[in-house]
């Protein structure tokens, strides 16, 4: 879709009169004399340090000893200080305080595993939970700032260790559970982890992943002395004498830690490694009042969630929406629902008959998700009955508009707003949001979240708008990544030496004549044919509205004439004619862009390179496909889609 296309887009969503003034967002507004929403985001932006500390008081984020100041920027805006002097604790203000107030016997967490197994936790429950594996940690000689990994499905011990790991001071780190050996043992030597928890085995698509096994030969020539293992599923697994031990059985024999140690709001709690494209994973360090806290803001303000949210995304505890689901749900007092599974097993309506269950009233989901349910047909979420959703929220990558619409019909009926939020591991929260309480667009996104000072700039770093630009934050905020695990001057390096001062988010981003913004892709996934710059999302809108085209990639190779040529991968639906459709593609893209952008190739694959959590990797298929270094691969789903993915034989030849 390009942008005389996105200019076109009418507003799809429109709320309710009253949706503002009845949202969590509008309630915090009207205590501080604010009636409209955008005076609040204009308050926000004006006075940062009112709304960080306002908001966090209205999450109801507890301290344990009171902060001097909100933010202080002595050390230049790439280490900015937030509420020094004060003292808090994760487990503390996500757990504890909701018992302290009376609420032990709400319900904290719902959980339902692949083979269709359930458990709940109440907060009071979670807390017993909690106390216990913190003193397990500690009898295996886990200390403040100590790291601990984590390599564990969406299961309920995965939200207790990641909160046990915070009530003693140690520094989570979670991992992608379809990790094999190589890539474990690079983040547990990376963040000198002494512990590891992990499980036996787990179901997934009704089939045994043989977890341990990986944890076996990952912690070869690692700091990891204890492995600490889920009974998750029971069967048969090799446990080390003197290394590894039952998760259970220690968390039972544990003296509870019944107090949680009080963090300097710098303190780390959660260390998230997010791939490049070449060299070791970037380590993201975030604090105890950062990404908890400001996930928590964004979700109450944005999302609507407050004690009565029940919080569902599909995704896996090693991508930041795991952590996002825990403290969105949790430090708003309400329940995290967890979900093992896959979005399609044992039918193509796994996800909706969840989110029935769970009763979730925000669904989380990928554009990548939509698009692969929705060649199922309307009928699979149509079947359940999902009037307690508010809102259906959506990261990982740019949507397509027709993805979109069918989301927002068949699975929101048209009646709550897709929410797209977007940020990324080293954020700890959202750059560009939406609302439950303002109007949507196909695809859009409101504008900034609150309090974040986000824009769009042309190469020189002016403001742009009706024109395609870079994504920039002037300011920072408090769920900023505190540099890198592995020090500064690469975290310097990625977000901001390109515009000193700045941070560079490395986003193509438009907003239009009526103020919605749209994100369309990685500036360095940019397409330049000819002197046009293509955003990979422009092109990619174009293929899926083809009949016949589930998903889709488009990528820039070298051309010697053109400088790059545009290359298309499809995944076709199943009957689709290959010949007639690789015409209708072709011959789409020549209406909408031009002959001189015709795609140079068009190729059929079973499937596209992706993450677990359903984002495409286009640099893979792109290095795949023109022979180069594929890079970090530890990410991707599926390297068998590797072995037969297309070989650019055209080389030099140009249409």
């Amino acid at each position: 879709m390009n942008v005389d296309d996105l200019d076109r887009l009418p507003v799809a969503w429109t709320p309710p009169p009253q949706a503002f003034a009845q949202s969590p967002a509008g309630r915090f507004a009207a205590r501080h004399g604010i009636t409209d929403a955008a005076i609040l985001a204009q308050r926000a932006q004006d006075d940062p340090a009112w709304y960080w500390q306002a908001g966090y008081s209205d999450v109801g984020i507890r301290w344990l000893q009171p902060f001097d100041t909100v933010e202080d920027l002595s050390d230049g805006p790439e280490f900015p200080h937030y509420f020094r002097g004060g003292a808090l604790n994760w487990a503390d203000y996500a757990v504890d305080r909701w018992v302290d107030e009376g609420r032990g016997d709400a319900e904290a967490v719902w959980w339902e595993g692949d083979d269709g197994a359930h458990r709940t936790l109440t907060y009071a429950e979670l807390q017993h939970a909690v106390n216990a594996a913190a003193g397990a940690f500690r009898d295996a000689g886990i200390d403040k700032g100590d790291a601990v990994g984590l390599l564990l499905p969406m299961v309920p011990e995965a939200i207790v260790a990641v909160l046990a790991a915070a009530r003693i001071g140690a520094v989570i780190v979670p991992m992608f559970t379809g990790y094999g050996p190589g890539a474990v043992r690079e983040r547990l030597q990376d963040s000198g982890a002494r512990l590891l928890v992990t499980c036996d085995t787990f179901p997934r698509r009704g089939r045994a992943v043989r977890l341990k096994d990986v944890v076996d030969e990952a912690v070869e020539g690692t700091r990891v002395r204890t492995v600490m293992v889920v009974r998750r599923t029971g069967d048969d697994v090799d446990m080390r004498d003197g290394r590894d031990t039952w998760w259970h059985d220690v968390c039972a024999a544990a003296e509870p830690v019944v107090e949680a140690l009080p963090m300097d709001p710098e303190d780390p709690c959660l260390l998230l490694f997010t791939s490049g494209s070449t060299g070791r994973p970037k380590g993201c360090v975030h604090t105890h009042a950062g990404l908890p806290a400001k996930v928590a803001l964004e979700a109450r303000h944005g999302m609507g969630v407050d004690e009565s949210g029940r919080v569902l995304w599909l995704t896996d505890m090693g991508w930041i929406m795991g952590a996002f689901v825990i403290a969105a749900a949790l430090s708003n007092g309400g329940t995290a629902v967890f979900f093992e599974g896959t979005p399609d097993f044992p039918e193509p309506d796994r996800l909706w008959a969840v989110a029935a269950r769970s009763k979730a009233t925000l669904l989380g989901v990928s554009p990548t998700v939509v698009r692969a349910l929705m060649a199922d047909g309307e009928r699979w979420p149509r079947r359940h009955d999902l009037s307690a959703l508010r809102a259906i929220g959506s990261t990982g990558e740019p949507w397509n508009i027709e993805p979109w619409l069918w989301c927002f019909r068949n699975v929101g009926r048209e009646r709550v707003p897709i929410v797209n939020i977007s940020g990324g591991t080293e954020i700890g929260g959202a750059l560009v949001t939406g609302t439950t309480y303002l109007p949507a667009k196909p695809a859009s996104f409101s504008g900034p979240a609150l309090g974040v000072a986000t824009d769009v700039v042309d190469p020189d770093g002016n403001p742009v708008r009706g024109t395609i630009g870079e994504l920039v934050v002037r300011r920072p905020w408090p769920g900023m990544t505190k540099a890198f695990w592995e020090g500064t001057e690469r975290y310097l390096d990625t977000y901001w030496r390109r515009f000193p001062g700045i941070w560079h988010h490395g986003d193509l981003a438009y907003i239009d004549a009526d103020g919605f913004w749209f994100l369309l892709g990685r500036s360095d996934d940019t397409i330049k044919v000819a002197g046009k710059r293509l955003g990979p999302a422009e092109v990619e809108s174009l293929l899926v509205d083809q009949e016949g085209v589930v998903e889709a990639a488009a990528v820039g190779v070298p051309d010697p004439v053109k400088g790059e040529a545009l290359i298309c991968f499809l995944v076709l639906a199943a009957g689709a004619d290959h010949d007639a459709t690789i015409d209708d593609v072709r011959a789409a893209v020549v209406r909408s862009l031009g002959k001189p952008l015709a795609p140079r190739e068009i190729h059929a694959v079973p499937a596209l390179p992706k993450t677990r959590n359903g984002k495409v990797m286009r640099r893979v298929a792109r290095a795949a496909y023109v022979g180069e270094h594929t890079g970090d691969l530890s990410a991707l789903e599926d390297l068998d889609i590797l072995q037969a993915w297309p070989r650019d034989t055209a080389g030099a030849v140009s249409e």
